[in-house]
């Protein structure tokens, strides 16, 4: 009798114990379902980290003044790629498979975005980056869309820019292994090339390696070609030391770069002899396109409170990326990465900050204007929009 007593005292407390833990892990699904997790993928360090922080900057206030998608509140889930290949699978199938995000942003740099790209794919969770630029980062990817103008019209502008300043040779120089510097480089080059109508208007092509930080041997070779325009697409971190070293030999010619340039570190680090680049970006605060620009504007300048001198293109394309994703989220009244995907496919005339935004068929947003900056007095200045078609 006591073994029958003592069974049934055991058998009581395993069900006591099992509907207690069901109950926590009810809970804990009552609690995750009135949230959906959007996940955002950027370098937080590394040599891409300033930019990565300006972007996180323009999502997290989209975030403020969008709280919420189907009737619940949207978490942000970040993660750090640390401006690595390696890290960024690492970061996305964590995000994946630990965080169980609905969908993904970024990531600021296009070797990141690319390195991720089949993990995105294969998952089926849609993806939207704001300012990686080379072309491979959507190819063949049906899950990845992007905000931002593409590296063949970025060249193409530069190029246009520099022959209507009277340029008829240039030199190049790109960082070995950087998807972005790399392609945005070739890009130039073509464009350059084709519009002169002399294959020989390219004088000099240098490849540097990452983490180098003394060009004084490619500089010195560049300025005995003694080209019209440099144009030097590569991170804020090393920007601005080829700038300095190039002035520093002497080099007069105009020194141009593409988007990445348009950060304080630029201008912080070359002092001086960064009065007078030229660089391609995305928007201008004080030239808003729509209403939403218009808003964004007002808002982002003082939630910056005096944090940046200008509000950071990159920004107003990481708050694009995040109100695409929440608008497709809530058209597919679904969290399902498909039906996201398929309401993405179906954007139509959607009013961003960075312009009215439709999207090709491989998932890019169809831009053809750009904006051109220099520096003027120490600080980023507004030259031109550029429509390319």
């Amino acid at each position: 009798m006591k073994r029958v007593l003592s069974l049934l005292l055991s058998l009581l407390m395993v069900l006591t114990l099992f509907t207690a833990c069901t109950q926590t892990a009810d809970n804990g699904g009552a609690e995750e379902a009135d949230v959906i997790k959007i996940g955002v993928f950027e370098p937080l360090t590394g040599m891409n980290g300033g930019g990565g922080l300006q972007e996180l900057g323009g999502i997290e206030y989209a975030n403020k003044m969008y709280p919420e998608v189907l009737g619940k509140k949207i978490e942000l889930v970040v993660v750090d790629n640390k401006s690595d290949k390696g890290e960024a699978t690492t970061a996305v199938t964590r995000l994946i498979e630990n965080d169980k995000v609905v969908a993904i942003i970024g990531s600021y740099g296009s070797a990141v975005s690319i390195a991720a790209g089949d993990i995105i794919k294969d998952a089926q969770i849609p993806a939207m980056g704001a300012s990686c630029t080379n072309p491979m980062v959507t190819q063949g990817n049906d899950f990845y869309f992007r905000a931002c103008f593409l590296d063949p019209f970025q060249g193409k502008v530069m190029a246009t820019y520099a022959i209507e300043q009277g340029a008829k040779t240039a030199a190049v120089i790109m960082q070995n292994g950087d998807d972005y510097s790399v392609g945005l480089a070739n890009f130039f080059i073509d464009a350059f090339k084709n519009l002169t109508g002399d294959e020989n208007s390219i004088v000099d092509v240098s490849e540097f390696q990452l983490n180098e930080s003394d060009f004084n041997a490619i500089l010195t070779n560049i300025k005995a070609k003694n080209p019209d325009v440099i144009f030097a697409p590569s991170s804020a971190t090393t920007a601005p030391l080829i700038i300095k070293q190039a002035r520093d030999l002497g080099i007069e010619s105009l020194i141009m770069g593409g988007d990445t340039w348009e950060n304080p570190a630029i201008i912080d680090v070359a002092g001086e002899d960064a009065e007078g680049i030229v660089l391609s970006t995305f928007f201008d605060e004080n030239d808003p396109a729509t209403e939403e620009a218009k808003k964004f504007v007002e808002g982002y300048k003082k939630e910056l409170a005096g944090k940046e001198p200008i509000i950071p293109a990159v920004a107003a394309l990481g708050y694009d990326a995040y109100i695409l994703l929440r608008d497709a989220i809530e058209r597919a009244g679904s969290t399902d990465g498909v039906a996201i995907r398929d309401a993405l496919k179906e954007t139509k005339d959607f009013e961003g900050v960075t312009g009215i935004i439709n999207f090709t068929e491989e998932g890019d947003a169809d831009k053809n204007l750009a904006v051109i900056k220099t520096v003027q007095d120490g600080q980023f200045v507004f030259i031109d929009s550029v429509e390319v078609k």
